[in-house]
């Protein structure tokens, strides 16, 4: 091909024609002469463009945004979103994709702006990049971030003008936004506590960082059908959900007496996407430490080749493990590692501690004696810039000058020394927010919900402030319980694996086709060793109406449980209208 064409397009065109040309071959016709035969594709996009032509060939239809990745990858879209912001502009059709590429989400109609959500492997960030965070929300956002369920940071409320301006700054500051929307590995995320957790076996944080920077450096991990999940756990108090990931690393002890070298290894789970019903599960596979980068790049590029890009709601891993199997979608991940994996029984594992589901809010106590770390409530994951800037000077002036984000829309403030402890929690109250580890404050989460996300139904955040408020005043719990409150079915707050969960829906009020925000509300879900998918109990409740039912639902429980048993096993016990009828006597 002519020496006019940039690499992208040789790329696109080659693989249109040999797609075109296996059609042909498959339909029975000679493909047409040519001048000369077609080169095989190279470079970093060829593996995700062979991909496309194989579906093509199989006579199936790409997805629009498929054909947008081949026409132009996000990546190289960056000049145009210079002239973008320059102009004005928001992005139209395929660019809206493109842009997430960047991290730039245009979130109309909810709001006519963008939210960027940023790359913080392993959730943790120095005290000067959280402010610098808070001074980027402030100038160029709405003054506020949300922390999300992968322990990142979202500014939300970004002008057209200004979306260049937020991703340059969290340059200057060493992070990035970068592949942290559309079809990539979304945030790296790990144990909160990693390195200062009394129980953990493994730190998790040099990982969380190595597989971030291969990302990063490594463009054919943005080749993927659609987004991918990867978490690291190092077994600490404070669970990192790997269970709900692609990919997910477990810190584990082998005994001695099975094969191989005792002592802590990973084990690899595969397949976690909770929004459609499914957990991470076990492969009987081991990898040492310094393997994990290697295996995870490993089982990217053998999704990239097996992903599904015809269908959006079915181009996730599990839907590759559900069609080759575990054994054969494994056997392709060995192949493009270039070795056998390490398998063991679940004999040769120890168990794993339990994580504590109240840890991260309150003092705890870390492994280097006379320091703490301290879990900061943030009321559904928000804080406003002088907030913001009111912790870094906090963790600066009393801690190790780290904050660690967590999937719980929380964080933490480390190194705090037993002295400082009154001052800390003081200082945090001055801000207006809380140390306080009640059950509920604990276990509530919500996604953006409707003020900020096209594809809500309700005011998710808005509706668990409103639970918060006002199960806090009338239900005196005595253990955790989960409220999960996502806005649609992408389950963003992972109401499946809540205790209770709520998923937005549009609640007719009467013939005209008026509606108001409201919830189906889901019951008995669970993660880690008491992992579950919740059922649904209720459905089309009115938002102003499911407090009440939250309420009924936990009094029940206080009334008619047994000894010890959880919110979620006294809902299993029971038979859909059995619990209704239990909730409504309470």
């Amino acid at each position: 091909m002519g020496a006019d064409f940039t690499l992208d397009q040789k790329l696109y065109l080659e693989g249109f024609v040999s797609g075109a040309k296996a059609v042909q071959v498959a339909r029975g016709a000679a493909p047409a002469p040519s001048a000369a035969p077609v080169a095989e594709m190279t470079g970093p996009d060829a593996a995700s463009h062979r991909a496309m032509a194989r579906t093509e060939a199989e006579g199936r239809k790409l997805t629009p945004e498929e054909k947008a990745k081949r026409e132009e990858l996000g990546l190289d879209a960056y000049d145009r979103m210079r002239h973008a912001a320059r102009d004005g502009a928001f992005p139209k059709g395929p660019d809206v994709l493109r842009w997430k590429y960047h991290g730039l989400f245009y979130v109309a109609p909810a709001q006519d702006s963008f939210m960027c959500r940023m790359r913080i492997p392993g959730g943790i960030l120095t005290h000067w990049q959280f402010r610098g965070i808070a001074d980027i929300a402030a100038r160029n956002g709405g003054g506020y971030t949300d922390i999300t369920t992968r322990a990142n940071l979202q500014i939300r409320e970004i002008p057209p003008t200004d979306g260049i301006a937020v991703l340059e700054g969290l340059v200057g500051l060493g992070l990035t936004a970068k592949g942290s929307g559309a079809d990539n590995i979304r945030n790296v995320t790990g144990t909160p506590t990693a390195g200062i957790d009394p129980q953990e076996l493994l730190d998790t944080r040099p990982l969380a960082n190595a597989w971030h920077h291969y990302i990063l450096n490594s463009r054919d991990m943005y080749g993927l059908p659609r987004k991918f999940n990867v978490a690291f756990d190092g077994a600490g108090t404070i669970g990192a959900l790997e269970d709900t990931n692609d990919i997910g690393f477990q810190a584990v002890e082998v005994i001695d007496g099975f094969g191989i070298a005792p002592g802590v290894w990973l084990r690899l789970v595969l397949g976690g996407i909770t929004g459609h019903k499914d957990f991470a599960r076990d492969t009987g596979i081991v990898v040492r430490e310094g393997e994990a980068v290697d295996v995870a790049a490993a089982i990217v590029r053998a999704f990239i080749d097996t992903g599904d890009r015809t269908d959006r709601k079915k181009a996730r891993l599990k839907y590759v493990l559900d069609s080759l199997g575990f054994d054969g979608f494994l056997k392709r991940v060995e192949a493009k590692l270039g070795r056998p994996f390490t398998r063991v029984s679940a004999e040769a594992v120890k168990p794993r501690a339990e994580p504590d589901r109240l840890a991260h809010l309150g003092v705890h106590p870390q492994k280097q004696v006379g320091l703490n770390y301290v879990g900061v409530a943030t009321p559904v994951g928000r804080m406003s810039a002088v907030q913001m800037r009111g912790l870094a000077d906090i963790s600066a002036r009393f801690g190790d000058g780290d904050i660690r984000l967590t999937v719980w829309q929380n964080l933490l403030i480390s190194g705090v020394a037993d002295a400082d402890i009154a001052a800390v929690t003081g200082a945090v109250e001055a801000l207006g927010l809380s140390t306080k580890a009640t059950p509920l404050q604990a276990g509530i989460v919500a996604c953006t919900g409707a003020k900020g996300c096209r594809f809500a139904a309700a005011d998710t955040k808005g509706t668990a402030r409103a639970i918060l408020a006002h199960c806090e005043e009338r239900v005196a719990l005595d253990g955790p319980v989960n409220i999960h409150v996502t806005g649609c079915h992408n389950s963003c707050a992972q109401h499946y694996i809540g205790d209770i969960g709520l998923i937005g829906a549009r609640v007719p009020v009467n013939d005209d086709g008026d509606t108001v925000d409201g919830y189906h509300i889901l019951v008995g879900g669970g993660f880690g060793s008491a992992a579950a998918i919740a059922r649904e109990l209720y459905q089309y409740v009115p938002a102003d109406d499911a407090l009440a039912v939250v309420e009924r639902l936990l009094k029940s429980w206080l009334a008619h449980r047994t000894a010890g048993e959880s919110f979620a096993d006294f809902t299993r016990r029971f038979e859909p209208d059995a619990l209704k009828a239990l909730a409504e006597a309470a």
